[in-house]
């Protein structure tokens, strides 16, 4: 078939609905406002995003937003709603902090506390991972059961503590008088130091102090222990064989092999348990109340809030514990993450 001058007719090509999008904008139904298929995806994106943004700035942003500014003002908690948000601002609770013989007393409480607790906490996972790495009839069970010190609530094994430590019925001090020769109870959660003999010499030691160390690296094992398990379980098989077919040992096995498989996670798992036990409060005060020596930073602020009621000083106080904890974060990122990274 031919048209006019005989020439063919054109032949149209059919669209394929698959293809991109005609640049054309969309006449918006709301306003007029015409459309592109970009920025109604733009517009669709920030309305699912906005319930989410909003939660954050009101459970987040403006309850840190607010501490810092009652860090600078000299403000108690029977004038809070008196004076409002804005009052005089000064940097009177900050000299305050950086004066106070007891905020640097828990500064160090706190660091020692943190340190302590995470090798602790990470060793004692270690140590378990490597126990039960091997199968064996029942390991479920015996890994399942190592997950309650940290599923358990905290109250719970707090009160069981007590309760085991106290020097009138505790079990732990009728082991220690009847099969130990321990002469007096020992009151572990009240009693600040006691003398110890070492190689001769008389060594004071922070009873208390090192309970709730102790309780801190119990409880928080089980973390350790979920993240080393299962990069064991990465760990290629035929590392291991090859050094034992080389003649290597077990500590050679774990140091030459093992280790530095695991230096990543343990890397990891330093600075986030360093994190959490620097801001650990509920432990502490549900075991000594921040009595005896364990007064860390965190429970020194909530006193500071609920026994003498000095809003200003408790933010200060907070304040000052979070630039602490950023200062730890970027040495950490800045000299020791690439390292890491390397491993």
């Amino acid at each position: 078939m031919t048209t006019g001058a005989g020439t063919p007719p054109r032949e149209t090509q059919p669209t394929d609905p698959s293809g991109p999008e005609p640049k054309t904008p969309v006449r918006d139904r709301s306003g007029g406002k015409q459309l592109t298929r970009a920025q109604r995806d733009a517009r669709a994106g920030r309305l699912l995003l906005s319930p989410t943004l909003l939660v954050v700035l009101v459970v987040v942003v403006v309850p840190i937003v607010w501490s810092i500014l009652l860090a600078f003002q000299d403000l108690r908690l029977i004038d809070l709603r008196r004076r409002g948000l804005f009052g005089e601002f000064s940097l009177e609770n900050i000299a305050d902090v950086f004066t106070s013989s007891g905020f640097w007393e828990g500064l160090r409480t706190t660091l020692l506390f943190s340190v302590v607790g995470t090798i602790g906490s990470i060793g004692i996972g270690l140590a378990a991972a490597l126990a039960l790495r091997k199968p064996f009839r029942g390991r479920t069970f015996v890994r399942a059961s190592m997950l309650l010190p940290y599923v358990a609530p905290v109250v719970a094994v707090a009160f069981v503590w007590q309760t085991m430590l106290s020097p009138q019925f505790g079990i732990v001090n009728h082991v220690g008088r009847e099969w130990l020769g321990w002469d007096d109870p020992i009151a572990f959660l009240s009693q600040r130091s006691a003398d110890v003999s070492l190689f001769g010499l008389q060594v004071s030691v922070p009873v208390a102090l090192l309970t709730v160390m102790a309780f801190e690296a119990w409880r928080y094992f089980p973390f350790a222990f979920l993240f080393l398990t299962a990069r064991l379980q990465a760990v290629p098989g035929e590392l291991e064989e090859a050094a034992t077919v080389d003649g290597a040992t077990p500590t050679q096995r774990f140091r030459h092999v093992l280790l530095p498989q695991l230096l990543p996670v343990i890397a990891l798992l330093s600075v986030l348990r360093f994190i959490f036990t620097f801001n650990e409060f509920d432990d502490i005060f549900l075991l000594t109340g921040g009595a005896a020596g364990t007064e860390v930073v965190s429970v020194r602020v909530y006193n500071l809030l609920t026994d003498r009621g000095d809003i200003g000083g408790a933010a200060a106080q907070a304040l000052v514990l979070a630039l602490v904890l950023v200062v730890f974060l970027i040495v950490y990122f800045k000299f020791f993450a690439k390292r890491v990274e390397e491993v």
